[in-house]
């Protein structure tokens, strides 16, 4: 039987406030366990929670930012559920009235456009968390504990319908949302420290049916790699169980990297078992009309955008323009390198930053804003491209003397220090084109005959000469122009 997976994603976005959605607690990472929970956090008697206006603001540049509905009335929750890191033993969130609705998300893959759209998106506490692993009690006893450091941090969870129908779509769409959060600067956009995790819901179903099927939850996937491998898996769990007569049980279940696979944590919930009700300690939150005005007449420029701008203006091909766009900081390099360069030369400069940069970035386990070369020596390495100063094999070498810090990551002293400067004098490379034929007649015999790879050899015998300082142009007009005549 052929089937169809289902999949919707649920992405829990930390918003980058300095403090927690309902107290002045700090949400700073990394603090010692219990140090950064007040009264409000703990739930501690008479403690009553206040809210965060920048939550609210943060929540509105993503609704604007995916054509969402902003509805300027909403209403906070109580989803009661009892779990050790929860002290209320209820979860402050967001049901039947959330701030945003609708809205989708946009991406390419494979040289097709998804629009994925959205549910909802709406405002909630996070849960502290429990810790398990190489913790131990007062008397050195093996045990568990429970740090509230994260309790009450700003959430905005993203709601996708059910739209999407490979791992490969699931993964593109999540990084096209992370990509989106921190181009926006609502969320700092870390997997690894939680700011940004993904729950995925995937079912399968016989292609041609339109019921959906029995829905298992992934929780809590913290990369993108894990995320396409774990749908796959789970995709393939419930097509086996299903070809065996068995049936699926709705439920949430862990992903392991270790082994790729998942396994069961506990019965999926629906929302009745929630028991949601209105908080009677917070009013509905009211979003004027000059708070929303002011948020747009302060939006960013969306990628989308930047997009349509680098292919119309810059004449860049699609594929580099969606590569710039990924992220905000690849963007801002970018155009802080095409600056320098008084606007010219952008097709040279998605080439260097896509490529030889990418690929030392990605060994050194960098990102782009950590690049020992900046956008003003970069440029003045494509500069000296561009004017025929060195070659791109020499540029090359010479990029490479810059990420390791040499001459202070100048391309000029380089270029100076190392004697690179590119032969462009046409009576010198004249003189070794003519020394390169006289020394291989048979090469040129070849040439005549037909052989093409025969002009190549010769071209490298020049070159060889020319300790590959050379200009690769001149030496092959002037070389043809010989062996023609």
């Amino acid at each position: 039987m052929d089937w169809e997976i289902v999949i919707g994603l649920e992405t829990h976005v930390q918003l980058s406030t300095a403090s927690k959605i309902f107290s002045d607690s700090s949400t700073a990472f990394g603090a010692e366990p219990n140090t950064q929970a007040n009264a409000v956090d703990m739930a501690l008697p008479g403690a009553l929670p206040v809210f965060n206006r920048a939550v609210a603001e943060k929540a509105v540049m993503f609704g604007l930012a995916v054509g969402a509905q902003i509805n300027q009335t909403s209403v906070f929750a109580r989803k009661n559920y009892f779990y050790p890191d929860l002290p209320k033993n209820y979860q402050i969130s967001q049901f039947d009235q959330p701030i945003l609705e609708g809205g989708e998300i946009v991406f390419s893959l494979e040289d097709h456009t998804h629009r994925i759209p959205l549910t909802r998106a709406h405002l909630e506490e996070d849960a502290g968390k429990s810790l398990h692993e190489n913790f131990t009690g007062p008397h050195g006893e093996s045990s568990s504990g429970i740090d509230l450091n994260r309790a009450g941090t700003p959430l905005l969870e993203i709601v996708s319908e059910p739209d999407m129908r490979s791992a490969a779509q699931a993964a593109a769409f999540a990084r096209t949302l992370h990509g989106l959060v921190v181009w926006l600067g609502i969320c700092d956009g870390n997997m690894q420290e939680g700011s940004f995790r993904v729950d995925a819901n995937v079912s399968v179903r016989p292609k041609g049916e339109t019921t959906l099927g029995t829905r298992c939850e992934l929780k809590n996937i913290n990369s993108f790699r894990f995320l396409e491998r774990a749908i796959n898996y789970e995709a393939q769990r419930q097509i086996d169980v299903l070809e065996t007569g068995g049936t699926i049980v709705q439920e949430t279940r862990l992903y392991d990297a270790d082994l790729d696979e998942t396994r069961s944590m506990r019965t999926k919930e629906d929302a009745d078992d929630y028991r949601y009700f209105s908080d009677p300690d917070l009013l509905p939150l009211v979003l004027s009309d000059a708070m929303i005005d002011d948020i747009r007449a302060n939006m960013p420029e969306l990628p989308a955008e930047k997009r349509q701008y680098f292919k119309e203006k810059l004449d860049l091909t699609d594929y580099d323009a969606q590569q710039l766009t990924a992220q905000r900081a690849t963007t801002d390099y970018f155009e802080a390198t095409l600056a320098a360069l008084g606007g010219k030369e952008p097709k040279l400069i998605a080439n260097w930053i896509l490529t030889d940069l990418a690929a030392v970035l990605n060994r050194a386990e960098q990102s782009i804003d950590e690049s020992p070369i900046r956008p003003e020596q970069l440029a003045g390495l494509i500069r000296r491209i561009a004017d025929n100063t060195i070659s791109n094999n020499m540029a090359r070498k010479v990029f490479t003397a810059m990420w390791e810090g040499e001459e202070e990551g100048d391309p000029d002293r380089i270029i100076e220090k190392r004697g690179y400067k590119q032969i462009s004098d046409s009576g010198a490379i004249e003189t070794m084109v003519d020394e390169a034929i006289a020394a291989n007649p048979k090469i040129v015999e070849q040439y005549h005959a037909g052989r093409d790879r025969a002009f190549n050899s010769l071209v490298g015998q020049v070159m060889k000469a020319a300790k590959g300082q050379a200009n690769p142009r001149q030496v092959a007009e002037i070389l043809r122009s010989k062996l023609d005549s």
